[in-house]
């Protein structure tokens, strides 16, 4: 799906991964799950482009349901993975965390759950390297992506700022649709492993102009930062009440 002229996405609403297209060469933001990759194969030659052109993936955070087919690109077309150094470990395989799943309605989670089985979600192959990021560090890659820290989520999830697609990627800083509920809207995300925190860390983005705020699940959104940091902390204050 083409939602600019240097921005393109594959993948749904239950899990994306975005491409960021210059001359240059490709950067991906995320690498989902395993079996999406026929869909990234199937775009990059709707753009005219192959896997070759694909100069790094950044990651979000290193969860498995984005770090699906990292290491294939890493380990069989040489292609760096960066990643934020507190989360390392985890998308190496070496840590993980079981936060709670909180409220859940049985569709929506059907959903996610066969999606993911379906996608290659329980055969993840973890990195076996990464480049690890910092928060301020602008990499030299397709598009000089900016690193934002955004923990909360996770120790080491990041926002990743690319002017020239006029966006900023968030992973799971936020979701806009709720992968167990269903519900529609920017709003906290779910298997968090400090919510709090993740609220807090979403001021990072304030002062941002760009146009679209791409979370890792959920619909692309294109009304601006402020109105989606708004919508998060309404539907948070909700969610508490």
């Amino acid at each position: 799906m083409r939602l600019g002229p240097s921005l393109h996405r594959i993948g749904n609403d239950i899990v994306a991964v975005y491409l960021i297209d210059t001359p240059d060469g490709i950067t991906l933001i995320d690498a989902g799950l395993a079996g999406q990759w026929r869909d990234l194969t199937a775009e990059l030659t709707a753009m005219g482009r192959s896997i070759s052109d694909i100069r790094g993936v950044v990651l979000t955070h290193g969860d498995t349901d984005h770090i699906g087919f990292a290491e294939r690109l890493r380990r069989d077309h040489g292609v760096p993975v960066y990643v934020h150094e507190a989360d390392a470990a985890r998308a190496r395989g070496e840590q993980s965390t079981k936060p709670d799943w909180g409220h859940m309605k049985l569709g929506a989670t059907t959903r996610f759950l066969w999606y993911a089985l379906t996608h290659g979600g329980v055969r993840t192959t973890h990195l076996s390297e990464v480049v690890t990021v910092r928060d301020g560090d602008v990499l030299d890659l397709p598009g000089a992506p900016r690193v934002i820290g955004m923990p909360g989520h996770s120790p080491g999830s990041i926002a990743i700022h690319v002017p020239v697609a006029d966006a900023v990627f968030v992973g799971d800083a936020l979701t806009t649709r709720h992968v167990l509920t269903g519900a529609a809207g920017p709003q906290p995300a779910p298997f968090t492993d400090d919510p709090a925190e993740a609220l807090v860390s979403l001021h990072r983005l304030e002062g941002l102009e760009v146009t679209w705020v791409l979370p890792g699940h959920g619909t692309p959104w294109n009304r601006g930062v402020a109105e989606a940091v708004r919508e998060v902390a309404r539907a948070g204050a909700t969610s508490d009440s």
